[in-house]
């Protein structure tokens, strides 16, 4: 099994809760670094993935095959090696903000863009669903939004004990509520946004069957979560857009405007929306989008072969 950023570990191991304590401590080891050193080392160890044709680096290249047919094999090898450096750069940046303190993490920072989109959805006084797709360091963003009230982050849990100790001691910080995305019904969530409060929710997380809609997304058919668009329907609830984006030594945070056709009752036209906002925060930069994680493994024809095989 593969953690988050790529790390893999035997699976007797994970099993055990006392596994995310010790994980946790080597994280807070390695997050003492200062940034410079560990983007640096972080572009050794993606760059070290790639060579070794890792698990994550053959799903990026699949993923790039899938979306860019178009393409030469050099060509994608080119953006297959940048984009493993700089998902080792991520991991890295991940280490740091799960360990330092909120106060530390800020400072991280550089500029604020469109804050004026979530403060305008928060007046209407229904609460504010903010989609945030893997893009850039989400977990900062995390860190940011709780920094200014309260926040709940809609996650899927891992199966191992040891994965969840390590991600609850990560992400408990104040203000934090994790609402596993498995939770029978939409009450937590409900609640969240009649408190006036905002909830985070990754839309670009393939669902379980069931969970949601084949919706294009690059071109290609892809299980989309339909929680996002149906929230907004049944609260009246803006959604807002947000990611963060590495940029020189730290980060800047985006805002973007409401997206009104999450509120179509149609869940086709609303997630079609969805996925071409997300298409379009991930090819500003598609280094920074998170291409190491199977987003097409679902497949909408039970014949065809899985993609990743």
């Amino acid at each position: 099994m593969s953690a988050k950023g790529g790390i893999r570990y035997t699976e007797p191991m994970i099993r055990f809760a006392w596994f995310g304590t010790l994980l946790y401590a080597f994280a807070r080891l390695i997050g003492l670094l200062p940034m410079p050193a560990l983007r640096a080392l972080g572009v050794a160890f993606g760059g070290l993935a790639y060579r070794l044709d890792s698990r994550e680096t053959r799903i990026a290249r699949r993923n790039l095959v899938l979306i860019h047919p178009d393409i030469d094999d050099a060509a994608r090898e080119n953006m297959t090696r940048a984009l493993m450096r700089s998902m080792g750069q991520s991991l890295m940046e991940t280490l740091a903000i799960w360990t330092r303190p909120r106060a530390r993490v800020l400072r991280l920072v550089q500029q604020v863009q469109g804050e004026h989109h979530l403060q305008t959805a928060l007046a209407q006084g229904r609460g504010v669903l903010l989609a945030v797709p893997h893009y850039g360091n989400w977990e900062l963003l995390i860190e940011f939004m709780a920094a200014r009230g309260p926040f709940s982050l809609v996650f899927k849990a891992p199966d191992k004990a040891g994965l969840e100790r390590f991600l609850n001691k990560a992400r408990s910080g104040a203000n934090v509520q994790l609402v596993p995305a498995e939770t029978t019904g939409m009450r937590p969530l409900l609640r969240a946004l009649q408190n006036g409060e905002v909830v985070g929710i990754t839309p670009d997380q393939q669902p379980r069957k069931g969970g949601g809609e084949f919706i294009s997304f690059f071109g290609r058919p892809a299980l989309t979560l339909s929680l996002i668009a149906k929230l907004a329907q049944r609260a009246g609830t803006p959604v807002v857009f947000a990611y963060t984006e590495r940029s020189g030594a730290g980060f800047n945070v985006v805002f973007e405007a409401e997206e009104p056709a999450l509120h179509e009752p149609d869940l086709q036209v609303a997630l079609t929306a969805m996925n071409r906002r997300v298409a379009a925060i991930a090819t500003r930069d598609f280094r920074q989008y998170q291409w190491t994680y199977k987003r097409f493994s679902i497949r909408q024809d039970p014949n065809e072969k899985n993609p990743y095989t």
